[in-house]
Parts: structure tokens; C-alpha cells; sequence
């Protein structure tokens, strides 16, 4: 469902600037928690527990390439009161839009099947309720969703700006109790080749940029901020591009805080040289308790594990509904868009742990992983193209080396997305 419009539009100039800002607040920290999901937090705890602080600046150079594409997003929603999926529709036949969208939808199922297991394994880390039944009772959390969304998405964003505040304040004390290295990380933050001579860093950096931009967060995002920008006069609209820019960046520089706080107490904590990456979410909580001294670690990580499976849900099926209307050109019931999304995750979750077991848990988060990076090309590709395109954008078309930029990095995402699945794949 699309957010509903900045009321009083037409009054917009005469607000002061803080106030104008305020307005374009929100939709950088509804789509930073696609960020901060329990896929990111698998990659993080192997490249912090198997290569120390060495990768930190991966990091910080997938956190650069994502505030470009949501930018991206910012812009073509600004300039064309359209969002990417309705752009989609228009810029392409039948057959590519039929694609794009089939595309849109599996990689919104497999990043909820991550938010799924992620909320399933912090209830059974946190009341020891077994993986099936917890993933079972996250099937229900979409009912919450629709009761929250009837207040306004004032409070849904409220909602999850609290959720993210849970996160960091379970992570810092964490980081508190871990005592990194300062020297360390600051190292860690300088950009090496070591990877180019470690096969096995190369395949968790190229995981770090993979599991980064999320192609439903491009879809989520530019509806967010055109519906916050509808009825805009020309004039305004250079400023409320620099707005929506400034809430982005601040809300996913948030996200690079947590991510990397992640990556460093998992190098403070479990990193020892010669000893396998830790890409388990539950052995890294039972081990947090006995390391760091204090039983209330492991439940911190829980909690703030929950948090995060439970805000990416959140924007996860808010995507969804963006997506159907936008490709299909029709408003869907929202509650039948969202369960069945919700039930398209817990059927094969359920699947693989009742026949499986729930050691299969780290093999499917990693699928669902490896679907999303399948799918990200078809909508990184379109973005760029459009807002390259003077006669859709005008004079917001993007600059010659934003579009060169964008193309790079839309190539350095498929080449690392595709490296890494041919590496899955063979072993």
C-alpha cells in the first residue's frame, strides 16, 4: 500500500525550511532496516569471526553504493511522480513487464523468508521455542502490520524507529562489554587487496556487497518518497530531492553503524587466526554468554535479532503491495497481498525444517540469499536506465557521472552477485 500524501501540499513553500524537511523524514529509516535484516547478520558475524576487522571497508563501500541507488530512487519518484514499479509498467511490454514484476515478487518472498527464519531462531534463542512452531507463530505478525497500518504511516515509521533504536542499543552494549580494538578497526576501514589472495575472504567481502542493496527496497523507496512529494511545483522540487537525499543518507549511514558494530564484535569476540568463520546465528549467541562473561549477552542478541527480523518484515510486505499495484496497475486487496507473500515464505521454511531439521536453517537462509542477489539486476538496470532518460526526468535527469556511476556499480553488483553463485553452485 502507498503512503499517503504530505497533507497540505499546496502550502509547502510556505513552510519554513526545517519544517519542509521534516515533511521528506521517514522513508530513509523504513528502508535502512532492509539493511540491518538477519541475512546481513549472517554475513557480518562470518566476516568479523573468520577475517577480524580486515573487511570493515567493505562495508563502508556497500553502505556508498546503496545510498546511490536509493538517491536514484528519491529522483525518479520526485521528478516523475512515479514509483519504479509503475515506471517499470510503462517503459516496457507486456512480456518484459510480466518479468520484471514475477522478478520483484520472488525476491520479496525470498527476503522474507530470511526476515522469517530470523524471527523464528531470536523466539527460540529467547523462549526456546522450537524453529518450526516459532516460525509458524511469525505467520501472524503480518495482522499486526495491517491493524498499524490503519493509524498512518507516521505511526509505522514511529514503530520502526523504535525497533532500530532497540537494535543499537542492544548492539552497543554488547560493543560495550566486547571492548574492540580502536587501532583495529581503524584499520579496518582502509581499503586492501588482501582479498584478492584470500579465495576465501573474496567469497564473504563479495557476500557483505551482495546482501546489500535489496531490490525491494528500490521499489519501496521511490513510492515512499513520491508519495511525500505529490503535487510538488516545479521549483520545489530541486529541494525536496536534497531532503529526501538527507534522509537517506542519514538513515542508511545509521544502518552502516550497525552493520559494521556487528561485523566488530564479531572480530572482538570470535575471531581467532586459523579458526572457521562463525555464520551461525545461534552458536554466535550461545557463545556470546561464555565469552563476553555476562549471561545477559546472548539475550541481548536475541532481542535485538527479533527486532530486526521484525522491522524488515514490516517494509518487506509494504513492498509487496507496492509492487502488485505498480506492475499490475491495480489497487489489491492489501490484506490478500500480504499474507499470501507471508504464506509464500513459510511453506518452504516449514518444509525444509520439518524434513530437514532445523540444521537445514543456515543452508536456507543462504538460498534465500542467493535468490535475492538473482534478482537484484532486474531492478537496478531499470532504475538507472530511467533516470538517465531526459525526456522522463527533465531537469532532473541525472548527471553524466551519476549515470556512469550508477552503471558501474549496477555492473559491480551482477559481477559479484554472479561470482558468488557460481561459487555456491560448484563448491
Amino acid at each position: 500500500m502507498s503512503a499517503s500524501p504530505v497533507s497540505d501540499r499546496s502550502a509547502y513553500g510556505a513552510l519554513s525550511t526545517v519544517r519542509r524537511l521534516l515533511a521528506f523524514v521517514g522513508p530513509g529509516f523504513l528502508i535502512a532496516v532492509g539493511y540491518m535484516d538477519p541475512g546481513n547478520w549472517a554475513t557480518d558475524l562470518a566476516a568479523g569471526s573468520g577475517f577480524g576487522y580486515r573487511l570493515l571497508w567493505v562495508i563502508l563501500v556497500a553502505n556508498l553504493i546503496a545510498v546511490l541507488f536509493q538517491h536514484l530512487c528519491a529522483r525518479l519518484a520526485i521528478a516523475t511522480g512515479k514509483d519504479l514499479a509503475e515506471t517499470c509498467r510503462e517503459r516496457y511490454s507486456p512480456a518484459t513487464r510480466r518479468f520484471l514484476w514475477v522478478s520483484a515478487q520472488l525476491a520479496i518472498v525470498a527476503m522474507d523468508l530470511a526476515e522469517l527464519l530470523g524471527s523464528a531462531i531470536a523466539l527460540q534463542l529467547l523462549f526456546g521455542i522450537p524453529l518450526f512452531w516459532g516460525a509458524a507463530i511469525t505467520a501472524f505478525d503480518v495482522l499486526l502490520l495491517l491493524a498499524l497500518e490503519r493509524l498512518g504511516m507516521r505511526w509505522l515509521e514511529a514503530l520502526v524507529l523504535t525497533l532500530i533504536l532497540t537494535i543499537a542499543g542492544c548492539l552497543g552494549i554488547e560493543l560495550f562489554l566486547a571492548k574492540p580494538d580502536p587501532a583495529a578497526i581503524a584499520g579496518g576501514l582502509v581499503p586492501s587487496l588482501d582479498l584478492l589472495r584470500d579465495p576465501g575472504m573474496l567469497f564473504v567481502a563479495l557476500g557483505l556487497l551482495g546482501a546489500t542493496v535489496m531490490p525491494h527496497n528500490l521499489y519501496l523507496h521511490s513510492s515512499l518518497v513520491r508519495a511525500r512529494s505529490a503535487d510538488l511545483a516545479p521549483a520545489e522540487r530541486p529541494e525536496a530531492l536534497r531532503f529526501a537525499t538527507l534522509d537517506c543518507t542519514a538513515a542508511l549511514s545509521f544502518a552502516f553503524f550497525v552493520n559494521a558494530g556487528l561485523l566488530v564484535l564479531s572480530a572482538a569476540v570470535f575471531h581467532s587466526p586459523g579458526s572457521p568463520p562463525i555464520g551461525d546465528i545461534r552458536e554466535a549467541s550461545r557463545l556470546l554468554d561464555g565469552v563476553l562473561g555476562s549471561t545477559i549477552a546472548g539475550t541481548l542478541f536475541a532481542v535485538a535479532l527479533l527486532a530486526s527480523g521484525q522491522n524488515s518484515t514490516i517494509t518487506g510486505t509494504l513492498a509487496g503491495q507496492i509492487v502488485t499495484e505498480g506492475f499490475l496497475g491495480f489497487r489489491a486487496n492489501s490484506f490478500v497481498v500480504r499474507l499470501a507473500t507471508r504464506l509464500a515464505a513459510l511453506g518452504p521454511a516449514l518444509a525444509v525444517i520439518g524434513l530437514a531439521g532445523e540444521g537445514s536453517v543456515g543452508d536456507l537462509l543462504l538460498w534465500s540469499q542467493l535468490v535475492l542477489s538473482l534478482q537484484l539486476a532486474f531492478a537496478c538496470w531499470p532504475l538507472v536506465r530511467a533516470t538517465a532518460d531526459p525526456v522522463l526526468m527533465g531537469p532532473l535527469v541525472t548527471p553524466v557521472w551519476m549515470r556512469r556511476l550508477g552503471w558501474t556499480c549496477t555492473a559491480l553488483i551482477i559481477t559479484a552477485n554472479s561470482w558468488l553463485i557460481v561459487t555456491y553452485i560448484f563448491g
